[in-house]
């Protein structure tokens, strides 16, 4: 049984991997008019909510500069987001098989470097686009934070686990102490 679910854990993280490569390598190969343009408008719709949760009406010009502020962040924080579900998914795969420890981290932290280069890479050939040693560095920290979370949520279940077990073994004592009384 547990061989069966370690393929497929390992079948279905490899399914989304690959979806996730599909999605990461056609935003890469939009030029940079249709990758500024999806940019901008996320941009603009974010300052639009903010616009409307904040319950001031903002002029045009204050969005329009609101939204060319933003727009690199958000760029940013989506290279980020998109490597943390990589490294998620890297991690998740290659836990089933091997021990953890640094053996497994490097790894995780090497796939996604070699993920981020070859998209920077990729990047060199598409028109109006440039590879930057920059975005694979922001790239791998986001693998390197996926991984992490994956370690830090693990180890919180087993605390919870291990909290949940030791109050139902005092209750058990407590039933028996009560038992023993009567």
């Amino acid at each position: 049984m547990k061989k069966y679910k370690k393929i497929l854990v390992t079948a279905a993280a490899g399914m989304l991997l690959v979806l996730l490569y599909f999605i990461i390598f056609g935003f890469s190969a939009q030029n940079a008019e249709e990758s500024g343009s999806l940019s901008q408008m996320i941009s603009e719709k974010c300052v639009n909510l903010l616009n409307s949760l904040s319950g001031r009406h903002w002029t045009q010009d204050f969005c329009s500069n609101l939204t060319e502020y933003f727009e690199h962040p958000i760029r940013k924080l989506a290279h980020f987001s998109e490597y943390a579900c990589m490294g998620i998914l890297v991690y998740v795969l290659w836990v089933q098989w091997l021990r953890k420890g640094w053996r497994l981290y490097l790894l995780v932290v090497g796939w996604v470097l070699v993920s981020a280069a070859l998209d920077e890479f990729h990047q060199l050939f598409v028109p109006g686009r440039y590879g930057s040693l920059a975005d694979v560095l922001l790239d791998t920290c986001g693998g390197a934070f996926g991984m992490l979370f994956c370690i830090l949520t693990a180890k919180a279940g087993k605390v919870i686990v291990r909290k949940r077990k030791a109050r139902q073994c005092k209750r058990k004592a407590q039933q028996c102490e009560r038992k023993k009384k009567n």
